[in-house]
């Protein structure tokens, strides 16, 4: 795997950030996290980025894209209708955030 900037991975993270709070009308109140993780499921990318944001009524809210951080495009960020969509349902836990 190549050496990756720091400054080069942070960017793109704080990309993803401003296009996940602008797509879905974020307030600054409302927490965005954006991390890349490894998978090794079949199938899978070896890295891929895990979005997930919590909204004022504490609703966490989560998305997978299947490339690393700096491969993410806007495009990839879903449509703003699907935010409901993205709501865990309580009780409902996942191992990437």
């Amino acid at each position: 795997m190549p050496a990756r900037s720091s400054t080069t991975h942070l960017d793109a993270v704080e990309r993803v950030k401003d296009w996940t709070r602008n797509r879905f009308k974020l307030s600054d109140a409302d927490i965005v996290m954006v991390s890349e993780v490894a998978s090794k499921l079949p199938g899978h990318p070896p890295l891929q980025t895990a979005v997930s944001f919590w909204t004022e009524q504490n609703t966490r809210h989560h998305f997978t894209v299947f490339k690393r951080v700096e491969g993410v495009l806007e495009d990839d960020i879903p449509p703003a209708f699907m935010k409901n969509a993205l709501a865990l349902s309580e009780g409902v836990t996942c191992s990437c955030c």
